[in-house]
């Protein structure tokens, strides 16, 4: 009986630490406003092509002409980059530091400079980022 319970114990923490992960995951609704989206345009200043979600920081000058440093990150991933023939040398030469983009942004919900990109064009009008 013993033997039993050891064996289902050990299962037990097996599935859970699988299942772990796939609950830790947040979804964009939980950080940020999806209902409030704008387009900004922006000069890179960073690129990063990570998982779970690649980050961009860029500069925008505001109203009153000054520099605001923005911290974000893609809506989707990179396997769906490279899915959509966004693999890494490519996203990385399309969004090298000191390139002018426009972004759709959609702000976080804890504030300050830091929003999802939902959306990136080049200066040519052709789309790097497109929705999940």
């Amino acid at each position: 009986m013993k033997a039993y319970k050891s064996i289902a114990a050990v299962l037990l923490a097996f599935v859970s630490l699988q299942v772990a992960p796939a609950m830790a995951h947040h979804g964009s609704n939980i950080s940020y406003d999806l209902s409030k989206s704008w387009e900004q345009k922006a000069t890179i200043t960073k690129f990063g092509y990570i998982n779970p979600h690649p980050i961009v920081l860029f500069d925008v000058t505001n109203k009153k002409g000054e520099v605001e440093h923005w911290h974000s990150e893609i809506v989707t991933n990179p396997s769906r980059m490279i899915r959509s023939g966004w693999g890494k040398i490519r996203s990385e030469a399309a969004l090298k530091p000191g390139t002018v983009v426009t972004l759709t942004l959609s702000p976080a919900k804890a504030g300050g400079f830091s929003a999802l990109i939902t959306k990136i064009t080049n200066d040519k009008g052709e789309e790097i980022i497109t929705g999940n």
